[in-house]
């Protein structure tokens, strides 16, 4: 091919491509300019509530009550729980997500893997508000005649972390299955070669080449865990308290969200804008948790050849 039939080849055009390239510029843009006015908005209606002149930021992010009609803005109850449902989530979630993730990826034939893994990825579609009730109505009444019904209360923060973490498995397992998926097959073959069975290739070889990934899926998780609303709303509780005891009702910050915006609140008071605030500290959390993620994940990525 002389140097002529290439500059028409190149010089063809191609309209197709121009129209997908341009959508795909466009919805670039549009998801950032969304991500821009929710930032804005947050900005906007946590300031009107930090204008307050009772609201000090020093207070809201170290005070541990919170009780708007008193004056009262310390949000650690509400992070308090929050953290307390997400670390019983993921606890639930990690290991049967990871073990499920890894027979899938290593011992399961291509027949089984393709009948389970649908069956997995079913939790993902069922409604959070479904779990919320099942968790209200399975998981505490098991909790309360396993623990008994005076330790454990109708609403209680245990009962919403397991059944979130149970919601969380297939995120977990998906996700940490693409990373097994990922790792070359010559590392596998390599350590058979060895002498390796199958259980010491996949702890000792797949399992840390396939870590980054792992690690993503778990920040991932974290994020999931930490902004679920329907779950802890129903199950958890619907009074801050600063309490310890998974047994025990707390809400949550995406529980108080919830509440509040669904009830007969006045604009511009400080109870409707500490949901802002709330929001705000939510996202600040989560941004935290992926910038980690982002760190993380590039210092212990292997890159083969």
């Amino acid at each position: 091919m002389n140097s002529k039939s290439v500059n028409t080849l190149l010089k063809k055009p191609r309209p197709q491509e121009t129209i997908i390239e341009s959508f795909l510029l466009i919805a670039g843009v549009f998801s950032i300019l969304v991500t821009i006015g929710i930032v804005y908005e947050l900005f906007k209606e946590s300031f009107l509530f930090f204008r307050t002149p009772e609201v000090s930021v020093l207070e809201f992010l170290t005070g541990k009550e919170w009780q708007p009609v008193i004056g009262e803005f310390g949000v650690l109850p509400l992070v308090n729980a929050t953290f307390m449902t997400s670390s019983i989530a993921l606890i639930i979630a990690i290991p049967l997500g990871l073990g499920s993730a890894l027979y899938l990826s290593e011992y399961a034939r291509p027949k089984t893997r393709r009948i389970l893994k649908p069956i997995l990825e079913i939790l993902a579609g069922i409604p959070t508000v479904v779990y919320g009730y099942f968790a209200l109505t399975f998981m505490t009444p098991l909790l309360r005649s396993i623990f008994g019904s005076q330790n454990v209360q109708i609403f209680n923060t245990a009962s919403a972390g397991i059944v979130m973490g149970i919601m969380i498995i297939p995120l977990f397992s998906s996700m940490s299955e693409d990373a097994f998926s990922a790792v070359p097959r010559s590392l596998r073959e390599a350590a058979y070669a060895l002498g390796a069975t199958k259980f010491e290739t996949a702890v000792k070889i797949v399992l840390p080449a396939a870590i980054s990934g792992i690690i993503a899926a778990f920040i991932v998780c974290v994020s999931r865990a930490v902004g679920e609303t329907m779950i802890v709303a129903i199950a958890a509780g619907s009074g801050p308290a600063l309490t310890f005891n998974p047994f025990q009702a707390a809400e949550t910050m995406t529980g108080y969200i919830a509440r509040i915006s669904g009830g007969d609140i006045a604009y511009d008071t400080p109870d409707y804008n500490s949901i802002f605030a709330i929001g705000l500290l939510l996202f600040s959390i989560t941004l935290l948790l992926n910038t980690i993620s982002r760190r993380v994940v590039k210092k212990f990525r292997e890159v083969y050849e």
